[in-house]
């Protein structure tokens, strides 16, 4: 059975400490899961920085550490999962050890332990848990402070942890206790400042262009711009360049959004809505313009009841699965809006996607700055004249099925077919988030315009 260490915490902000303690514990353990809590009422701070600034920085701390992966599920469903929810649902997984501080067991012998105390069935957990208790530097533990199933870990203290998120707010020196990418995205996003509302354009600079390259294989232009910039592919990339066509665009997010870099797209198709007609290359020197966009989180529920999520850049939708037309029940943030959809079926749109199968549905393409989604059907039967509508970008809209036997539905996700569903339901995510980058000058509402007024 596999030992995983499940690390959890704030990691607001994430540092250096936290990836040390990380790779200590891979050493010791099969797997190490990260899981960073989503808002606590006892932690107002959380609250003050954007999950999808929070997820970005967990991520880019742990990249890269062997057999350790980020768990977002707490951030996307903005809850906090106490630790007793959290053993239940790995425990399937493999034997389940708690990772925590050691003042976290302090007093542990005398039943005053801040786990025995504060935490939700902290008694029953200390009796029948695991732990891990990671003693940093040469701070002496009490063994008889120790659970009954425990284990320590030692990781060096530099002294400074618990100064971090202070002398971030105060600007003070971070050397040393934040990894380079993730001081990056505080200056570049303002965070600790007070607040942190999510900005749809920035203007970044790159000291030095290091890429990674995604290109359209089928596609010899493509083919042969990736040649000409294969001097700058770097192992450690600041930029992933995307030579294609906005379907390539699309792939490319799917694979990388994790990595947390910015999109930088090379047009080799017909419009490129989501891309430049010119190289980072050629932008040397001058600042890029980057827009923040936020993925949809898809959840489905399927005919046998198994249920799956994803995210999508563009959209999802549902369409009817046989020769008659579907049933659909549509419903925005909880409310029955339309109580029978009878068409062949219905998607929701992002901003950027609202170009693409929105678009040809009949909806009207909103900037890929909107903060909007568009919802639409595929040729409408009733309600009669029913059109495309935009709703706000917090929006939650949910496809059901009224007759699963007769007029059942397929589902999917960015164009992943998911197969027969009973309901799906999308929304902004919480913590899924590109950036995509444009030549300065780019104006991404021309080619918008090119599709809203074509030439005659």
């Amino acid at each position: 059975m596999s030992r995983i260490a499940l690390f959890g915490g704030s990691f607001n902000p994430p540092g250096k400490h936290h990836r040390e303690i990380a790779a200590a514990l891979a050493k010791e353990f099969d797997e190490v899961v990260v899981v960073p809590c989503g808002p606590r009422r006892d932690k107002p701070a959380l609250n003050e920085i954007a999950p999808c600034y929070r997820a970005a920085m967990v991520d880019v701390t742990f990249a890269g550490l062997e057999r350790v992966r980020v768990d977002l599920f707490d951030m996307e469903a903005s809850t906090f999962t106490p630790s007793w929810k959290l053993d239940e649902i790995y425990r399937e997984q493999g034997e389940i050890w708690h990772v925590v501080r050691t003042d976290f067991i302090e007093g542990g012998k005398r039943g005053e332990s801040v786990i025995q105390k504060k935490w939700e069935r902290g008694k029953e957990l200390w009796q029948s848990a695991r732990f891990v208790v990671i003693a940093r530097g040469d701070r002496r533990i009490d063994q008889a402070d120790l659970p009954p199933q425990a284990k320590v870990v030692e990781v060096p203290d530099d002294g400074l942890e618990l100064t971090l998120r202070s002398r971030v707010y105060h600007r003070d020196e971070t050397d040393g206790l934040l990894l380079p990418r993730v001081k990056e995205l505080i200056e570049r996003y303002g965070l600790y400042r007070g607040g942190s509302s999510i900005s749809r354009f920035e203007s970044i600079s790159l000291d030095k262009l290091r890429l990674k390259i995604v290109a359209d294989e089928r596609n010899p232009k493509a083919l042969e711009i990736q040649k000409d910039l294969s001097p700058y592919v770097s192992n450690e990339p600041n930029l992933i360049a995307v030579i294609g066509g906005d379907g390539t665009m699309l792939r490319a997010i799917r694979q990388h959004w994790r990595e947390r870099i910015p999109f930088y797209g090379i047009n080799t198709g017909h419009l490129g809505f989501l891309l430049n007609d010119e190289t980072p290359v050629s932008c040397s020197g001058h600042d890029l313009v980057a827009c923040h966009v936020a993925l949809l989180y898809v959840e489905v529920e399927k005919l046998s009841g198994e249920r799956a999520a994803a995210v999508a850049f563009n959209d999802a939708w549902v369409e009817r699965a046989t020769g008659q037309t579907a049933w659909i029940e549509v419903r925005v943030d909880g409310k029955v809006r339309l109580p029978q959809l009878v068409a062949d079926g219905a998607l929701v749109a992002t901003a950027a996607g609202s170009t693409s199968y929105a678009r040809a549905m009949g909806a009207t393409p909103v900037p890929l700055n909107t903060p909007a989604l568009t919802l639409v059907g595929s040729n409408v039967l009733r309600p009669s004249f029913w059109r495309p509508v935009v709703l706000p970008h917090d929006s939650e809209i949910e496809f059901r099925t009224l007759d699963s036997d007769k007029r059942p539905l397929e589902g999917y996700i960015d164009g992943v077919a998911q197969g027969e569903i009973r309901w799906l339901r999308a929304r902004a995510s919480r913590i899924a988030a590109v950036e995509l980058v444009f030549a300065p000058g780019h104006d991404p509402a021309a080619k918008l315009a090119q599709i809203q007024f074509p030439a005659p």
